[in-house]
């Protein structure tokens, strides 16, 4: 296993299901957020569905969904070279390789594997900030992973209406300042939101992320759901997080 990783490489266990991922702190690492998202995805999504992840990445989501999910097939698209490999890589450690199809293409040019009104669920953990937002070099991996250069929420959705079935939903994170926008360009690609979660660092803290959930040709009307809460007062994690880790939880400090 070792001469299968490369210089500056780990294997991480996901701690579920025995799943394990290849990770290199030199490329965009997954976080929180994509954990939250696949969590989000798996509580509104039953039976055999056939799932798309845009900008997989590493393909935490992919990996995070099989193990969360009865999904019939799971396929992640990621125009970043270095990290399909990676990804595959990761299948690979996984006997995964038929279950997860790693992708290289661009979410606007996919090619002819990615078949349109095929997919239930389309899901993305997208670059959150725009484009001219601080931007330094728009060749470095954690910048296009940050920055919206190679891929904005309209190419998102613009995909999504093309390859979503009839009545299929769109899962994404995104930062609640984005929200406005995200909502009124989800309604112009018709994407109606059916879903809102948000997400607060603390119960002090303004929400620092957002789990959203589309229906392609939905109907109006939209549930927002209980907060969720990350850390409690002691500083620790809050019983509903360690559930959706599935770690062990602590024995005081219930939130």
């Amino acid at each position: 296993m070792d001469n299968f990783l490369k210089i500056g490489e780990r294997i991480e266990d996901l701690g579920l299901k025995n799943l394990k991922i290849i990770q290199n702190p030199e490329f965009f690492c997954f976080g929180m957020d994509a954990v939250l998202l696949s969590w989000f995805v798996s509580k509104h999504t039953k039976g055999c569905i056939d799932i798309i992840d845009l900008g997989t990445g590493t393909g935490i989501i992919p990996l995070l969904l099989y193990g969360k999910t009865k999904a019939r097939s799971i396929t992640g698209l990621e125009i970043q070279e270095p990290l399909v490999e990676m990804a595959r890589r990761s299948m690979v450690i996984n006997g995964l390789t038929s279950q997860i199809k790693i992708l290289h293409g661009d979410i606007k040019n996919p090619g002819e594997e990615v078949v349109p009104n095929h997919y239930d669920v389309v899901v993305s953990n997208p670059p959150y900030m725009r484009a001219d937002a601080g931007l330094k070099n728009a060749r470095d991996t954690k910048t296009i992973s940050r920055h919206e250069i190679l891929c904005s929420i309209e190419d998102i959705l613009i995909f999504s209406k093309r390859m979503l079935k009839d009545r299929g939903r769109l899962f994404l994170v995104h930062r609640p300042e984005r929200l406005a926008d995200i909502i009124s360009l989800m309604r112009e690609y018709k994407i109606e939101v059916k879903h809102l979660q948000f997400v607060y660092p603390s119960i002090h803290k303004q929400s620092n992320l957002v789990l959203i959930e589309g229906r392609k040709g939905g109907r109006a009307g939209l549930k927002t759901e209980a907060p969720l809460i990350v850390y409690n007062e002691e500083g620790q994690y809050c019983d509903d997080i360690y559930d959706i880790y599935g770690m062990k939880k602590p024995e005081q400090g219930d939130c």
